[in-house]
This record gives structure tokens, C-alpha cells and sequence, in this order.
């Protein structure tokens, strides 16, 4: 036992060292990176000054030449011109860099922490112009170059979790990694990716990033958790802004618009500070601060992006339109009637794209009446009850924008979800769905990821719900329908069966036993006939033993009637049967005194009827059900219950039910079932009885002592008459 566990202590020292040892070499590079990036800013500084801003340079300036006049009349001389991105391209990369320390700080043992700090300090220098302006060709910044595309694009394929969901899709990243590095080493030559043709270039950058794209699509569908799909969505919004603003300013630069040395310096500025959003969401998302912010965030990015777009699009086309139909010289009056426009449209066309957007992002609360008025359009539509369901929950779904929405209902005393939409998961919230003063059934809803159902989400549901009600209760009537109409065909299945069963137990009796019987009658008849003249007394003896033979086939044959249906049942009806009944166990009672173990009753025990003189007439299935009830009742307390009195009620009321009631004041009975001989049932069969004709029998004891046997069978009201 020791020794594993050693090796499990030493391999954790290892996995350690190698922690902080990859720690350390990061935050190395992180510090070389940045100090080998402040030495080029005089460099940088004085090329600007000297060529760049004012003839212009091969490498990736910041701005196009411009001229001493140009910057005069903005107030600016050549070097505080060169200043200003001196401090752009500075700031950024010491964001990116700040960055990466803080992630190297505060995530110690996140997997992805290095990886990221590398990425952003490599992106972060090699972003800005200042490396390809001070130190063009250098082996350094090509290298660097490399280090900050490989490491982007191994971020991307590993996270959240550091863990490679497809090699295959890995594959053109790991192509990437290897073609990359190749321009450092030897740059000019066919090796160098710079050389290839502009088809293979675009290849070569177009193959990784699909690889990545599709890597973060799979994972985010098929791997990730709750969690992981929050940092997922800070990463995406980082990089949507960042690239968003970067291609929209890009297009500003190019469209020819802004000509003067301040507008590139603005331009330039905000390209810088929009792409900074990169490293904070990309910080926030590793660290996992405020993951749950994100949806927020997005909405109200979406909807002034939007709004500024629109608003820049109609001021403008009104400046370009109104300048036209105008024609004048100063453009003050367009100016004026375009501002104008603008001032109009701007509250309504916020109002609209925050309405389009939540509703995208949280649902339609904004419009319960529209939501209602698609409800009933879709419940207005010919689809069968079972659908109904299985659309309500879609409906419910959408219109709340939630993952997951389901409708349970109580099926036979078990919850059953019948209809669901979406996919579960462990954070699900129950909402009662009511109808007609009952609850109908439920709804499983699961809230937007990272959020929790807000009020305006629990009023558009109760009121949606509220409407859902008849639906779930139709569907669930439906369901009993259905369920009561199987019942019934096992119920039907049941007395085929019983009946089969019944036929071929009598066709047995009669074939077995009174077939044979009556045919050794006929042979005896016979042979008493052939000595009625030769032997007078042997025929006499025949007919004796016929007679006596005939005799028990005759007791034979009521046995089986009396199995069937009492006799006394036909001749004196329930009431009768049983007064015939009690009086039979009365007369039984022995000389001495106790209990009678051959069944007599014990000496004192006085049993009492309480019915009626006459009963309606009832179905011959409740009769006998009555009577076999009252009868093993009777039988246990003579025969158990070492009982004084008893007393057999019997009642029918005007809603058609039937009541049994045998009461004594004995020990009590033994409640497991038994069978007693010819025509008793046990306890068991009595319930069986009862239940059969949709009743219900139960036997309890008494708070003062004694049994009580209560039985109550329906009779349909239509079967009554008079009957004595």
C-alpha cells in the first residue's frame, strides 16, 4: 500500500515542477517580450519622425505622408504627430501584456492561463507597427510573428478545457504550426509562406481558422457545460467587437472620407481601443469573474452598434441626397434638414431595435398581446389532441427563449412528462398549471443560461399558462380515456377468460364425474330389468343401489347449481337468503359451552339482521356478490371470533349503492386470506368480489373490540324494481 501511494505523492511533485515551470518560462517571455518591445521605441520614434509620416515607408506605417502644412493647420508639428501613435501602438501592447501578467497571477492552476498569457503578449506586440517599422527583417519579430498566430490558433482548438475534442480538426492547426515558423528560419526562400502564391497564402490562413471555427461549434454543442458555454460566449463577444470595430474602422481608412493627420490619429485610436476588448472578455472568461454578465452585455452592445450604424447610414445619405437636391455651396442647410432627420427617427428606431433585440436575447415580454394572439392561432389549428402538447411546449419555449421546456401530467397517481422541447438539464424550475380551480399538470422550464427566471418572465408565464390550462386538461382526459378504455378491454380480456375458464371447469364436472355416473345408472337399470322375472331380489338389490346412486348424483348436481348461484338466493332473494342464513349458523349452536372447532357457533352469540322487508330488484352478479361477502363473514366470526354478538346491516340508497356491514365485538379475525371449505372465498376473494363490480370491501377492527366487515357494491339505478 505504500508504495503506490508514493508514486502517486511523486508523480504530483512532478506535475508541480512542471507547472511552475511553465509558469515561470511564460512569464519570462512575458517580460523579455515586453522589454525587447520598449528598446524599439526610439527606433520607432525617430523612423517616423525622419521617413514614414512624411515620405512614407515600405513597412506597415501607421498612417499614410503627410506634410508640414497640413499638420500646422491642425496645430501639430511633425514630431508631436509621431508622438501620438508612439503612444497608441505603446499603450496597446502594454494592455496586452498587462493582461497576460494578470492572468499568470490570478490563475495559478487554470490549464489554459499560460497558453493565453503567451497569446496575448505575442499578439499584442506584433499587432501594432511599431516592431515591422523599427526592426524590419529581424529574425526576432518574425519569430515572434509566428509564436502569436500558433499560439492563437492552439488557444482557440483547446478551449475552455485544454483538451482536443477532434484530431481532425486539429489537423490544420498542427499544419499551420509547422509552415509558420519556417519564414523566420529562412525568409525569401520558397520556404518562406510571404513567397507563395496569393491563392496558398489565404489557404494557409483560411484552413486553420475554419479548423478553429469548427472546433468551437462542436465543442460548444456536443462537450461543453453551463460554465464552459459562458466562457465560450465572453470569448465570441470579445472577439466579435474586436474584429467588428476593426473591419469597420479599416473600411473608414479606406473609403477616402477623413484626409486630414487628426482624423488618422482618431481612427487609429479607436481601432486600438476596441481591440482591447479582446484581452479583458479573454481574461475574464479564463478567470471565470462575472461569466453570467455576458448576455447583458451582448444585448446592449447589439443594440447600439446597431442604432449608431443606422443613425450614421441616414445622416449620411440625408447629407449626400439633400446636398444634391439643394446644391449649395457651404452645406449648411443639408447639415441642418440631416440632423433634423436624425433627431426625429432616432427615439423610435431605438425603441424598435431594443424590442428586436430582446427579443432575440429574453423573449417577446414587451408584447403579451401578440404572444397571446400566436397561442390562439396555433391552438386554432386541426391537429389531434396528443399534438397539442408537443406544440405548446415549442411555443413556450421560443417565447421565452429558454433552452428547455416540458409538460408533465399525473398519469394513474405517477408524473409523466408527456410532451418536452429542447434539452434538459439538472436546473429545472416547476410552474403549477391550473384549470377549472385544479392543477392540471406542470411545466418544466429551464432559464437562460447563466440567468434565473426574472418577473417579467413569471408574468408573460402566468399568463401563458393560465391560457395553457384547457390544453393540458384536454390532453389529460384524453390520456384517462384512453387509459380507462384499456382498462376496459383487460377487463373484457379478464371475463372472457373467466368465463372459458368457468365453461371448461363444468364441462369437466359433467364429463368427469355425472357422464360416467349416469351411464353406470343405465347399465344398472338394464341389468335390474333382465332379473325383475328370473331373480326378484337381485333385482330389488339393483334398484336399491340405483336409487342410492341416483341419490348422490342428485346431491352432486345441486353442489354444482349451489356454486354457481345459491339456491336460496332464487327462492327467497338477498334478504330471505341471508335471514335463512343466520337462522342455519343459529340452530347449529352445540350443547356446552366455548368454541366448536367442527364450526358450530358458541353458546350465547346472538347474531341480528338490520335490512329492509324488500329490496329492488339488482343485477344477479351484485346478489350473489352480497351474499358471498355476508356469508364468509358470518363464517369467520362463528368460526374466530369468540364473539357475543353480531350484527348484519344491509341498506340500498338512492344514488344505487349497495351496503354490507357485519359488525361483532370477538378478538377480531386473522386478516390473511383462507379458503373455507365449499363456497367460502377468504378475505382476499371477499375485496375481490366487491372490486369486480366497481366496489370495495374492507375489513378493519373495531376501537372498542371486534370486526367490522363493510362492503358497498354500486347497482345500476336503472336495473331497480320491486322485488321481495
Amino acid at each position: 500500500m505504500f508504495i503506490p501511494i508514493s508514486r502517486h505523492r511523486s508523480r504530483g511533485s512532478v506535475a508541480e515542477v512542471l507547472r511552475g515551470a511553465s509558469q515561470a518560462l511564460v512569464l519570462l517571455f512575458c517580460l523579455g517580450v515586453a522589454i525587447t518591445y520598449l528598446s524599439f521605441v526610439p527606433d520607432y520614434y525617430d523612423r517616423l519622425v525622419s521617413e514614414c509620416l512624411v515620405f512614407g515607408c515600405e513597412d506597415a506605417a501607421p498612417a499614410p505622408p503627410t506634410s508640414a502644412a497640413a499638420l500646422r493647420s491642425n496645430g501639430m508639428t511633425i514630431e508631436s504627430y509621431a508622438l501620438l501613435y508612439v503612444a497608441i501602438d505603446v499603450g496597446f501592447t502594454l494592455s496586452f501584456v498587462a493582461a497576460a501578467l494578470t492572468l499568470l497571477a490570478q490563475a495559478r492552476r487554470e490549464p489554459m492561463a499560460c497558453l493565453a498569457a503567451a497569446m496575448l503578449v505575442a499578439l499584442g506586440a506584433t499587432f501594432p507597427s511599431l516592431l515591422y517599422v523599427a526592426a524590419s527583417g529581424s529574425f526576432a519579430v518574425a519569430a515572434l510573428d509566428a509564436v502569436g498566430w500558433i499560439s492563437l490558433f492552439a488557444f482557440f482548438t483547446l478551449f475552455p478545457d485544454g483538451h482536443i475534442v477532434s484530431y481532425r480538426l486539429a489537423a490544420p492547426v498542427a499544419w499551420f504550426a509547422a509552415v509558420k515558423p519556417l519564414k523566420a528560419f529562412w525568409p525569401g526562400t520558397a520556404l518562406d509562406h510571404s513567397t507563395w502564391p496569393l491563392v496558398w497564402q489565404v489557404t494557409l490562413f483560411l484552413l486553420p481558422i475554419a479548423s478553429v471555427l469548427g472546433t468551437q461549434i462542436y465543442r460548444y454543442r456536443r462537450r461543453s457545460a453551463p460554465e464552459q458555454r459562458q466562457q465560450s460566449k465572453w470569448v465570441l463577444y470579445g472577439l466579435t467587437v474586436g474584429f467588428g470595430a476593426f473591419l469597420a474602422i479599416s473600411l473608414l481608412f479606406a473609403s477616402g472620407l477623413f484626409r486630414t493627420p487628426m482624423s488618422f490619429v482618431i481612427l487609429n485610436a479607436l481601432l486600438h481601443l476596441f481591440l482591447l476588448v479582446i484581452p479583458v472578455t479573454l481574461a475574464l472568461a479564463v478567470l471565470r469573474r462575472r461569466l453570467w454578465d455576458v448576455d447583458p452585455v451582448a444585448y446592449r452592445t447589439v443594440v447600439y452598434a446597431s442604432l449608431t450604424a443606422c443613425v450614421l447610414a441616414i445622416y449620411g445619405f440625408s447629407i449626400f441626397y439633400f446636398g444634391q437636391w439643394f446644391a449649395s455651396e457651404d452645406g449648411l442647410f443639408p447639415s441642418l434638414l440631416s440632423t433634423a432627420i436624425v433627431a426625429v427617427v432616432f427615439a423610435p428606431l431605438r425603441e424598435r431595435l431594443q424590442r428586436v433585440v430582446k427579443r432575440l436575447l429574453k423573449g417577446r415580454h414587451d408584447d403579451p398581446y401578440g404572444t397571446l394572439a400566436e397561442l390562439r392561432s396555433l391552438l386554432v389549428r386541426p391537429m389531434p389532441p396528443e399534438a397539442m402538447p408537443d406544440a405548446l411546449t415549442t411555443f413556450l419555449r421560443k417565447a421565452l427563449r429558454i433552452p428547455y421546456a416540458a409538460i408533465g401530467i399525473d398519469v394513474g397517481g405517477t408524473e409523466r412528462v408527456v410532451a418536452s422541447s429542447g434539452t434538459p438539464s439538472a436546473d429545472v424550475r416547476l410552474f403549477d398549471i391550473w384549470h377549472g380551480g385544479k392543477k392540471s399538470g406542470v411545466l418544466l422550464a429551464i432559464p437562460r443560461p447563466g440567468e434565473t427566471f426574472t418577473a417579467e418572465d413569471r408574468k408573460l408565464l402566468d399568463v401563458l399558462l393560465g391560457h395553457a390550462g384547457p390544453i393540458v386538461d384536454n390532453y389529460t382526459m384524453t390520456i384517462g380515456m384512453r387509459l380507462l378504455a384499456e382498462d376496459l378491454q383487460r377487463s373484457r380480456e379478464k371475463l372472457v377468460v373467466a368465463r372459458e375458464e368457468e365453461r371448461r371447469q363444468l364441462r369437466r364436472n359433467l364429463h368427469d364425474e355425472l357422464a360416467p355416473r349416469l351411464a353406470a345408472l343405465g347399465l344398472s337399470a338394464t341389468a335390474a330389468e333382465m332379473y325383475v322375472k328370473r331373480d326378484p331380489e337381485r333385482a330389488e338389490a339393483l334398484l336399491s343401489d340405483l336409487r342410492r346412486v341416483i341419490r348422490s348424483t342428485v346431491e352432486d348436481i345441486r353442489s354444482l347449481v349451489h356454486d354457481m348461484r345459491p339456491a336460496a338466493l332464487e327462492e327467497w332473494g338477498l334478504v330471505g337468503a341471508l335471514r335463512e342464513r343466520i337462522r342455519e349458523l343459529s340452530a347449529a349452536r352445540p350443547e356446552g359451552g366455548g368454541v366448536d372447532r367442527g364450526g358450530a357457533a358458541a353458546p350465547g352469540l346472538r347474531i341480528a339482521l338490520d335490512a329492509p322487508d324488500a329490496l329492488p330488484a339488482m343485477p344477479a352478479a351484485a346478489e350473489v356478490a352480497a351474499f358471498r361477502i355476508a356469508t364468509e363473514a358470518l363464517a369467520n366470526v362463528v368460526r374466530h371470533s369468540r364473539a357475543t354478538a353480531c350484527t348484519v346491516r344491509l341498506s340500498l340508497d338512492e344514488s344505487g349503492r349497495l351496503t354490507l356491514e357485519v359488525a361483532d365485538d370477538g378478538v377480531g379475525v386473522d386478516r390473511r386470506p383462507r379458503a373455507t371449505g365449499r363456497g367460502g372465498i377468504g378475505i382476499e376473494s371477499m375485496r375481490e368480489r366487491a372490486a369486480e363490480l366497481g366496489g370495495h370491501c374492507a375489513v378493519e377492527r373495531r376501537p372498542d373490540g371486534g370486526t367490522r366487515v363493510y362492503a358497498v357494491i354500486p347497482i345500476p339505478l336503472e336495473r331497480k324494481g320491486d322485488r321481495s
